[in-house]
């Protein structure tokens, strides 16, 4: 298989994460477990390089599980939750862990090549700019909340964030609730959760930060990823996409 990541546009890191890029150059079906990260994937879906359709997702809480066919490709877009509101100006709360299938002429997605990933890439960072181009209507309290999220990994408490971004609680939960169809508190555990695997992945199984003690941890972890600490390090054949891509820090 081949699985590659690329950073958006500068100007776009706000609203994007990376775009991504699968392919099953194999001869069999392969099959793999997606573990909630605290983003949401526009996702394009071919065959032999050919679009077959499009699909959008909502916050995933759960792992699900996918299958790639032989000679398929999957091109994504993985968005930071400020996208919802300023890129596809749409709620995200009924697509929680599902999604929807779009037109396929979606930002004229269909008329491109995907031969070439990094021209697609490029493509794409024009159009998303010129629907960003006004950043000023950006509501700040909104990006501050989500800056501050990122960078701690969720490891704040919810009266921590209000008070940094002199937002209430209460409407920082309806925000969310209506947004994104879970409450600030859930979006933190994924957040430390996904934050976890690097470690994870080295096999240290006591939390580094965020965690109140080793049983804590474990029971965020079964809750959000349906295994233990073990049979995430163990990861028998790939199953998990996101440990098996994960770069060393």
């Amino acid at each position: 298989m081949i699985y590659k990541e690329f950073p958006p546009d500068q100007l776009l890191a706000k609203f994007i994460k990376s775009y991504w890029w699968f392919d099953n150059c194999t001869a069999e079906k392969l099959d793999f477990t997606i573990l909630p990260d605290g983003y949401f994937d526009l996702i394009v879906s071919l065959d032999n390089y050919e679009q077959q359709e499009i699909s959008l997702t909502g916050l995933w809480t759960k792992s699900v599980d996918v299958s790639i066919e032989p000679n398929r490709q999957v091109f994504g877009v993985r968005f930071k939750l400020l996208a919802a509101d300023y890129i596809l100006r749409q709620k995200i709360s009924a697509l929680l862990d599902s999604e929807q299938l779009m037109n396929n002429m979606f930002w004229q997605l269909d008329q491109l090549s995907f031969h070439n990933v990094e021209t697609i890439i490029e493509k794409l960072n024009k159009t998303i700019l010129s629907a960003t181009s006004n950043q000023k209507d950006i509501d700040i309290r909104r990006e501050n909340l989500f800056n501050l999220l990122y960078q701690t990994n969720g490891g704040l408490s919810v009266e921590e964030y209000s008070q940094h971004v002199f937002w209430s609680r209460r409407q920082i939960n309806r925000y969310f609730q209506d947004r994104f169809g879970i409450p600030l508190k859930s979006y933190c555990k994924i957040l430390k959760c996904f934050a976890s695997f690097s470690s994870v992945k080295k096999g240290h199984f006591f939390p580094e930060q965020n965690y109140f003690d080793q049983s804590h941890f474990i029971k965020d972890l079964k809750e959000f990823t349906g295994n233990n600490p073990t049979k995430l390090f163990e990861n028998k054949n790939d199953r998990f996409l996101q440990l098996a891509t994960m770069k060393e820090r």
